[in-house]
């Protein structure tokens, strides 16, 4: 018996070592590498399921809150009051501009001359498709891949930031970009009426690699609308050309993201951009109104709508370097999800993947245990590779900031490794005497 025993497990071993060595063959390896990585993210994602995992910050200040930024709110007598509104930061408000009454718009607009790009059979290609797609319609010759290997220098990076686009036309072609936030779909209808293409950054609530719906970022080329049927226009790389989204589905997917937006344009139509988006073209007025819409919808919403709002409202105030009250702004937003039911397909527990403004605000308050804790929390939500250089990036500050030398230098290479040549990683690095 003992003899049958060593012989079978002399055989299983036999047959895994074979096993291994054949996945290394190349077409082996391409054909099941995805299958094999699928079932990786099964079986995590069973094992360690990401949407129990709960956002709490050390240092949350609840109260702080409620009576800081919440001290305007009366409750209704006789008469009902006006909706409250937070006070936004600091800094003072712009002085308002007349503007002429808008021409109205056409019911239906529809541009053309985008090549349409899909992401699929590449890694998590959904910026520099769209991007490329964006691109394409201003007459630029290239493909996602071209934007790719600018955008993604490791092929499996989860995210890359709406400012990373922006630079990739600023600095590689003849066009210039701006990234804005706070838009409405008034404005976009009006952009595209004008023959402006937006480039939109939002969430969507899609079947992810384990098989479960669940939300993460997405990109989409809006190239029209149709008022009759209440449906933008867009050119999706994950679903098709022309992809039809009713403007109710996308403003709240819109909402996910602070509402931010890429235009891109030829230098000689800056002046009419800048006339269409009016005080939004300055930047901090754009953060200024942006803060003040995101504090308009925490009365007007609940549940996972509430978290986004009250993210938004923080990230707007840290682009505004009001650090403390986006702390507490995150502190509540946080404080908001861990309410939600502890399911994939109603947390966005993706979230630090794709916007980092908590690192901020925490970090440049000093709560150091929370930006180290965050960031892990981020990078263990990770059911394969956890490719997200921000989030390495920021736990090594910490680290650093707490003493931590070693461990900061640590993530700091893994930082490198997930994006060769981020330079604020190359930057720490270098402070500390260290060769990447």
């Amino acid at each position: 018996m003992r003899r049958q025993f060593l012989q079978f497990t002399l055989l299983i071993f036999s047959i895994l070592i074979l096993g291994g060595i054949l996945y290394q063959i190349p077409p082996i390896h391409d054909r099941l590498a995805w299958r094999v990585h699928e079932g990786t993210v099964l079986i995590k994602g069973f094992l360690s399921p990401p949407e129990k995992i709960a956002f709490v910050p050390a240092q949350q200040q609840i109260e702080a809150i409620v009576s800081a930024t919440l001290q305007a709110v009366q409750t209704p007598t006789e008469t009902p009051t006006p909706t409250p509104t937070l006070p936004v930061a600091n800094t003072p408000q712009p002085t308002p501009t007349p503007t002429l009454t808008p021409t109205p718009l056409p019911q239906q607009i529809s541009l053309k001359g985008v090549r349409y790009m899909d992401q699929h059979g590449l890694w998590n290609y959904c910026a520099p498709a769209n991007l490329a797609m964006a691109l394409s319609y201003w007459g630029w010759g290239g493909d996602r891949l071209d934007a790719g290997k600018w955008l993604k220098p490791y092929s499996k990076d989860k995210n890359v930031m709406p400012y990373e686009m922006a630079a990739y036309v600023n600095e590689t072609t003849d066009l210039k970009a701006i990234v804005r936030v706070g838009g409405s779909l008034d404005l976009v209808k009006r952009l595209v009426a004008s023959g402006f293409p937006v480039l939109a950054e939002k969430g969507t609530w899609i079947r992810d690699l384990s098989g479960v719906v669940s939300w993460m970022g997405h990109y989409s080329v809006i190239t029209g609308y149709d008022d009759p049927s209440q449906q933008l226009i867009t050119q999706d790389s994950y679903f098709t050309p022309d992809y039809l989204v009713p403007y109710e589905k996308f403003i709240g997917e819109w909402r996910s993201f602070n509402y931010t937006y890429i235009l891109i344009y030829p230098p000689d139509q800056e002046a009419q951009l800048q006339s269409l988006l009016g005080q939004d073209w300055d930047e901090t007025t754009n953060y200024l109104n942006a803060a003040q819409l995101a504090s308009n919808e925490i009365f007007a919403f609940d549940g996972v709508d509430k978290f986004f709002a009250w993210f938004n409202r923080g990230t707007n105030l840290k682009e505004l370097q009001d650090y403390g009250g986006a702390a507490l702004a995150y502190d509540e937003a946080f404080a908001v999800y861990n309410t939600l039911p502890e399911d994939r397909a109603v947390r966005p527990y993706r979230i630090l993947w794709y916007q980092t403004g908590p690192y901020f605000a925490y970090f440049y308050l000093g709560r150091y245990y929370d930006v180290l804790n965050l960031a892990t929390t981020a990078i263990n939500a990770a059911l394969d590779e956890p490719a997200i250089e921000e989030s390495f990036y920021w736990r090594g500050m910490a680290k650093k900031a707490l003493g931590d030398t070693s461990g900061a230098i640590a993530d700091f290479k893994l930082a490198l490794k997930y994006h060769p040549g981020f330079e604020p990683a190359l930057y720490q690095l270098n402070q500390l005497g260290v060769n990447p």
